[in-house]
């Protein structure tokens, strides 16, 4: 009988051993069954985790301004990563069809990052700059506030389009650039007023795109015929016009706060995972101001000790604005100005008077710094000499301005600022000043530049 026992427990304990081992290689084999079955549907998942969560880092990144009637809240259109939206005709789970950009649309935003060697090595920060020349539509960071005011016109149903509307902008050359590029992309025209001072690579373009170029006399913003009202003047024109087809609509670029949104819902977000978060300075300068409020208004509640500093051109009164709180600059004392807008040789940035934009981040606005047309031209030539980048009157700005500000800062700082357009559009004027490259002056030093009376 014990025989028995003994028999029959060594068969029982074979059993329950031999059984632990099926099991857990049954499970293993499930396991690997399992994964092939899902590797197919695992990338879609994946994908939609993805975008859902960018949708709600965007809402994040919302910062309502009550009590500002002219507030208004866009989609973001503008950010293309492998979220990139994609029209109906196109299936988006299609993997080789899922990053191809669709229109100069998708060509807007998501510019590449890149770091400054020259201007590192000489301060011994990290100095980046956003490059949004390389926007794919009018070549500057304007192509997103463009986009960004027609597609709030849109869907308000200001614009409709190829019903004949036509856009009518004032400006001194970028943003008209955009808005006749995206104009005819989503059939619509371009009127655009602009100073008959400016670049006249500027003006030469608008037509190569088919705008309506109306050149006036340099004036005042309390003149009616100054060139932003001139353009507002128009849109009203041929909306009241009933021999003109569709309406006229004025985009207002200064006080449309589409514009400081767009760089708020894309610009700002990018640099942040451009850098990881990494990022102890945000150096502009401002012409409507959008850039570098929505930009502020975008890092600064992720970053409280980053510093935003304005970049201004000399003539112009933001940079007193900043520092002293009043609007006022040495030229505009009675005979001394010599330029309508700011006494400076500089296009695109430098104000004196407060827009809706530049107030929407004002407050975030930590310093500013003043660049003087000498330093803004010798610093044009030094990024040709040093990184071979061919920029405009407003990037040279801005690297100064950067450079200045690293010089406040500890070693291995970094610090970002915009690459705004190509010096091409300046060929004309500030690069007429600034001259050809090499000569006596080829070794000229930063400290010598950054050292130039402002």
């Amino acid at each position: 009988m014990a025989f028995f026992s003994t028999l029959w427990h060594r068969i029982w304990t074979s059993i329950i051993d031999n059984r632990s081992k099926l099991t857990a290689t049954g499970g293993f084999l499930l396991g690997i069954a399992a994964t092939l079955g899902f590797k197919d549907f695992y990338p879609e998942l994946e994908h939609a985790f993805r975008q859902r969560l960018k949708r709600l880092r965007g809402q994040e990144l919302q910062h309502p301004l009550p009590g500002q009637p002219n507030y208004v809240r866009l989609e973001d259109h503008t950010r293309r990563k492998s979220s990139m939206l994609l029209t109906d005709a196109v299936d988006s789970r299609d993997p080789e069809q899922r990053n191809i950009a669709v229109g100069i649309e998708g060509l807007i935003g998501d510019t590449p990052l890149i770091k400054l060697k020259s201007l590192s090595e000489a301060t011994g920060c990290e100095i980046f700059a956003k490059t949004e020349f390389l926007n794919g539509a009018g070549n500057s960071p304007k192509d997103r506030v463009a986009l960004s005011m027609i597609d709030y016109a849109e869907e308000e149903g200001l614009l409709k389009p190829d019903r004949g509307d036509t856009v009518y902008e004032g400006t001194v050359g970028s943003t008209g650039i955009s808005l006749a590029a995206v104009c005819r992309a989503r059939g619509y025209k371009a009127h655009i007023c602009m100073p008959d001072d400016v670049a006249m690579e500027k003006s030469d373009l608008l037509l190569k795109l088919g705008a309506t170029v109306e050149s006036v006399r340099p004036a005042s913003i309390v003149d009616q015929n100054q060139f932003v009202n001139m353009a507002r003047r128009r849109a009203r024109e041929h909306t009241d016009d009933p021999n003109k087809p569709g309406r006229g609509y004025f985009a207002d670029q200064f006080e449309n706060t589409a514009n400081y949104l767009a760089h708020q819902n894309t610009t700002g977000p990018e640099i942040y995972e451009q850098t990881n978060g990494h990022l102890d300075a945000f150096v502009a300068g401002a012409g409507t101001g959008g850039t570098i409020a929505g930009v502020a208004l975008a890092l600064k509640p992720r970053l409280p000790e980053l510093k935003v500093v304005l970049a201004d051109p000399q003539g112009s009164g933001l940079y007193n604005k900043v520092k002293y709180g009043v609007m006022f600059s040495s030229t505009e004392a009675e005979g001394t100005r010599r330029r309508h807008q700011v006494d400076s040789i500089v296009e695109g940035i430098g104000v004196n008077r407060l827009t809706a934009n530049f107030s929407a981040g004002l407050h975030l606005i930590d310093d500013a710094v003043k660049v003087s047309d000498a330093q803004a031209m010798r610093m044009a030539r030094w990024l040709v000499e040093k990184e071979g980048l061919f920029v405009g009157a407003s990037s040279a700005v801005n690297c100064v301005a950067a450079a200045q500000v690293a010089k406040q800062f500890d070693k291995g700082a970094r610090i970002v600022t915009i690459l705004c357009d190509s010096g091409t559009r300046h060929l004309s004027k500030f690069w007429k000043e600034a001259g050809n490259i090499g000569g006596e002056d080829a070794g000229i030093t930063l400290d010598e530049i950054l050292s130039m009376e402002a």
